[in-house]
């Protein structure tokens, strides 16, 4: 430093302007009066400072596996969420499994009604389609269901419709059920409930009930009709009928 300072005291021309500016930039940059911080490097942000090297390739490796675990975590109570109530009814003793109806079904379905009066449910509706038709036929109609998925698309189907006025679906046990209210009856059941819904309506319905199977008939009642084919027949019953004899032994 004395160096330059002195060479500066002596020196003319340019060259001496040349050493006194040296001179006067070495003396600023001891002072901590040098050029601005970013003209020396490139200034940081506080949130610009990232790991480098395996560190943040450690971090990269962290954070897919959250994701990753997250995602597998989110599908699998998703799924289970989903199929539960499909499920369930599998585990009982007796289950009503859900099999849409044909479009011929319905119709004759809607046949067995014709002249009938009075309130109508659907044990085991599904996905509504039995309530709707029959509610668009001027019933009030209730549909019966265990799966709620199936309910809550059901209620969605007749405001669609326009008859959720007359078109109630209800989460409910067939078995937990009174349905001593109702004066038409629309089950598509299995074999191996028919016997025991028989003995339940037998002791509920009112003697002039009708009762309407579908897919597979009652094991002792003499149906009153029966209009279809294959696993479009349908088969109406009447109560006062399988009250007074006519029962199949």
């Amino acid at each position: 430093m004395d160096l330059f300072l002195g060479l500066a005291g002596t020196a003319g021309g340019p060259h001496g302007f040349l050493l006194k500016e040296c001179c006067r930039l070495q003396k600023d940059m001891s002072d901590g009066d040098g050029p601005p911080p970013e003209t020396l490097e490139e200034e940081r942000q506080p949130g610009d400072s990232h790991p480098a090297g395996p560190e943040a390739s450690r971090l990269k490796k962290s954070n897919w596996g959250f994701l990753l675990t997250g995602a597998v975590g989110g599908t699998l109570v998703a799924l289970y969420a989903v199929a539960t109530p499909f499920i369930t009814p599998a585990l009982r003793k007796i289950c009503l499994p859900f099999v849409p109806a044909t479009t011929k079904q319905v119709e004759n379905v809607v046949k067995m009604l014709r002249c009938r009066r009075g309130p109508l449910v659907d044990i085991g509706s599904g996905d509504g389609r039995i309530v709707i038709a029959a509610a668009k036929e001027g019933f009030t109609a209730v549909g019966y269901e265990l799966n709620p998925w199936l309910v809550w698309y059901s209620r969605y189907r007749a405001w669609r419709e326009g008859v959720q006025g007359s078109a109630t679906f209800y989460v409910s046990d067939l078995w937990k059920v009174t349905f001593s209210q109702y004066s038409n009856v629309v089950i598509f059941g299995v074999p191996q409930m028919m016997p025991q819904l028989e003995k339940k309506l037998e002791l509920e319905l009112e003697d002039d009930a009708r009762v309407i199977a579908c897919r597979f008939p009652f094991p002792h009642w003499t149906p009153a009709q029966v209009t279809g084919e294959g696993v479009d027949t349908v088969w109406a019953y009447d109560t006062s009928a399988f009250r007074g004899g006519g029962r199949r032994p």
